[in-house]
């Protein structure tokens, strides 16, 4: 467990309590008013994150499909609720919601890298955070287990779309066009 700063303010934080946060390491977010404290990513983490963005910032820029973002970029989708996904991306029907401070809305994906002490936050508070925010696409990759799942919204919660295990080849929206080498990804 993660010691949190001492000095916060009673009741629900906001994003203006997150903004004056210390730059010390640590990775904050505020869920539905909750401080939530992790430790810095792992390199494993880091080197899956990057790869991963690379194919689709490659994909998505030859297509002029939008923006991909890759953290730490703020995703404030309420006053009270400010995350920092792994990566994310923007079509330009939603290029609006990027301002100058952070990605204020919802994206067309999130994407979170599952580390041993994330996972289970990642696939169940997250996951209803973003579908209660009308995410459109969720994806979680878990370099343990060499693990992709691809999930879309459907009504108010995430259905299970697409499943890449190990080495094979995953496929999921937002971009069913793209085939995705999870040997490159995990590499």
């Amino acid at each position: 467990m993660v010691d949190t700063p001492e000095y916060l303010p009673a009741g629900p934080l906001t994003y203006q309590d997150y903004a004056e946060l210390p730059e010390d390491g640590r990775r904050y977010e505020i869920l539905d008013g909750e401080l939530d404290v992790s430790p810095s990513p792992m390199i494993r983490h880091q080197v899956v994150i990057g790869n991963l963005f690379r194919i689709l910032d490659d994909h998505v820029r030859s297509r002029r499909l939008g923006t991909v973002l890759l953290s730490p970029v703020d995703l404030i989708l309420a006053d009270t609720t400010v995350v920092v996904p792994d990566l994310m991306f923007v079509s330009p029907r939603r290029n609006p919601i990027m301002t100058a401070r952070a990605v204020e809305g919802a994206p067309d994906l999130v994407v979170e890298i599952a580390s041993p002490s994330t996972s289970r936050k990642d696939r169940l508070r997250k996951a209803a955070l973003y579908a209660r925010f009308g995410i459109p696409c969720y994806w979680i990759l878990d370099p343990e287990q060499r693990l992709f799942d691809g999930f879309v919204l459907d009504g108010e919660v995430y259905r299970l779309a697409a499943r890449g295990e190990g080495d094979a080849t995953a496929r999921a929206e937002p971009f069913p066009d793209l085939a995705i080498s999870l040997a490159t990804v995990w590499a």
